[in-house]
């Protein structure tokens, strides 16, 4: 997923308006509205703003959705056994 993708989907699933968005991340609603006309890629400074005002870091806003893809497609493959044991084990981290 690229970058306005990204942000364009964390931005919807908190029903923000590009407005808000700006608001909350210090930004001018130009700026975003700039880099959705040119479709153009944030400068670092301006992703930091952006992932700060959705309460994530850059680490989290670039981390793959794929591990947890990956993470149900092994847990499907375990039996039932181990399906148990992991069970027990991921109750014992609450």
């Amino acid at each position: 997923m690229e970058v306005l993708e990204k942000i364009e989907k964390l931005r919807k699933e908190k029903g923000w308006s590009i407005n808000y968005l700006a608001m909350e991340s210090g930004l001018t609603q130009s700026t975003l509205n700039n880099l959705y006309t040119r479709k153009t890629e944030p400068k670092i400074s301006t992703l930091r703003a952006i992932c700060g005002a959705f309460g994530i870091t850059l680490s989290e806003f670039f981390k793959e959705e794929e591990n947890e893809d990956e993470l149900i497609r092994r847990v499907k493959t375990l039996s039932q056994e181990n399906k148990t044991a992991l069970l027990q084990i991921l109750k014992c981290l609450r």
